[in-house]
């Protein structure tokens, strides 16, 4: 499905009905496959468009993934029929995800409206519309009803799993069936916005000083990691003190487990697969002075990790190749392989609030028998002796310790050591971040 592009003719204020009728058309995308930041690329492709409204618009279409299912569980009930023209129905999810979630942050664009002015813009963003300017009226009608019968219908929306949980009903029973003491906990963490969680280059500074120097800024922070730093408030990274300079790297502290556990030495061979977009690579060369790659299977991708290396100053070998080919490899093993594999992002769906709605049951056994044959190419790359860590953002056991043991069985050389296993999503004041899957082996002998 094409969706045109918004017409960009709001006045120079950027009003909430611009801002709903563009995260609408993200969302109409969403819906026909696409994912969410390739969607907003899209809308933010227009030039005019301010930080402000970029922001407001992102912050919008965020905000309607983590209430999507409340959303068409009122939208059931408040029509007659299904809304089938997908731009309105983005727009009345948009609406409803507003007017309905109860996690709004009052500080964020979307929150500064009250219920009225939000359906007041929302009929103005479907009079905007040529599309959609025929339906302004049931807009109105479906709000306005929502607001005077907003008491009964929000729980007869959230009997069902999408509406209560706003997942899928299989990716509900999924959780349930495999953590049936924290499914709940799972959910709801899914749920949250996340936090931006600083990695501190040990390079430069050491996390107390670089807390000191963000604390002197006037940022709230809080340390949750040996090197993670928790920022109270989300900001853009060039407001960030030092950042710039390469003191510090946007990483969830989940995922700066990995380049520890894989004990880097000086002059080693080292290879990161499916590097993009380069944080676990940045890590492993501010721990020591490494001969590494960094692999991707997209050239654009790389761009983003020269982009970050850039920045911190250090240098890796970028080759774009299929991890679970050869013909990028020079023959030469490596001492040490960080395969990040392909899988659901299950785990991390409070950052991609999307994937859940773009997921189908069936990936799961596709990506994990991809995430093997990535998994058993890598392990005749490296050397007896050599280390190889396997991760995954999944909380499926199919790509996560069932792919560990499965690996496990068919590698006779391969000794299983110690590591953090399965991490489940979580948020509080000592712990904040996604949820990862570790398993890390070492070669014995001489190879298979």
């Amino acid at each position: 499905m094409t969706i045109a592009p918004v017409t960009p003719n709001a006045p120079k204020n950027d009003p909430l009905a611009f801002h709903l009728r563009s995260a609408a058309q993200a969302v109409a995308q969403v819906k026909a496959g696409t994912a969410l930041p390739q969607a907003l690329a899209r809308i933010f492709l227009d030039d005019s468009l301010s930080p402000q409204a970029r922001g407001a618009i992102q912050d919008i279409a965020y905000r309607t993934m983590r209430h999507l299912g409340l959303a068409e569980g009122l939208l059931a009930l408040l029509t007659a029929k299904p809304v089938q023209a997908p731009v309105l129905h983005g727009l009345l999810s948009c609406a409803l995800a507003l007017l309905a979630g109860d996690n709004a942050d009052k500080d964020s664009p979307a929150g500064r409206y009250d219920a009225f002015t939000i359906v007041d813009q929302a009929v103005d963003a479907a009079a905007s519309d040529p599309d959609m300017a025929h339906a302004k009226g049931m807009v109105n009608a479906v709000l306005r009803r929502f607001l005077r019968e907003r008491d009964a219908l929000l729980p007869q929306a959230r009997k069902t799993p999408a509406g209560g949980w706003n997942y899928p009903v299989w990716w509900v029973d999924r959780v349930r069936d495999a953590y049936p003491a924290q499914w709940q906990a799972i959910l709801q963490a899914g749920n949250r916005q996340p936090p931006l969680t600083l990695r501190v280059n040990q390079r430069k500074t050491d996390a107390a000083a670089y807390l000191h120097m963000l604390r002197e800024a006037g940022f709230e922070a809080s340390a949750i990691g040996p090197l993670a730093i928790k920022l109270h408030k989300a900001v853009p990274v060039a407001q960030i003190p030092g950042f710039s300079d390469g003191l510090s790297s946007v990483q969830d502290a989940a995922a700066q487990l990995a380049a520890p556990l894989l004990d880097v030495r000086p002059g080693m061979r080292v290879l990161d697969a499916c590097a993009a977009p380069g944080g676990k690579t940045g890590h492993l060369l501010e721990i020591a002075d490494i001969a590494m790659t960094a692999l991707d299977h997209d050239p654009k991708r790389l761009r983003r990790i020269a982009e970050n290396l850039e920045r911190l100053q250090l240098q890796a070998t970028l080759l774009a190749g299929d991890a679970g080919g050869r013909q990028w490899w020079d023959g030469q093993r490596y001492d040490r392989i960080l395969a990040d594999l392909p899988c659901t992002a299950s785990g991390i769906v409070r950052r991609h609030p999307d994937i859940r709605w773009l997921r189908r049951k069936t990936d799961t056994a596709q990506l994990a028998t991809l995430s093997a044959g990535i998994l058993d190419n890598l392990w005749q790359m490296l050397e007896p002796d050599g280390k190889l860590l396997l991760v995954t953002c999944s909380l499926w056991p199919q790509e996560s310790e069932q792919q560990a043991v499965a690996f496990n069985g068919r590698h006779k050389d391969a000794v299983r050591l110690p590591a953090p296993g399965q991490l489940l999503p979580t948020a509080d004041a000592q712990q904040d971040h996604d949820g990862l899957f570790y398993a890390l082996f070492q070669k014995n002998g001489t190879g298979t």
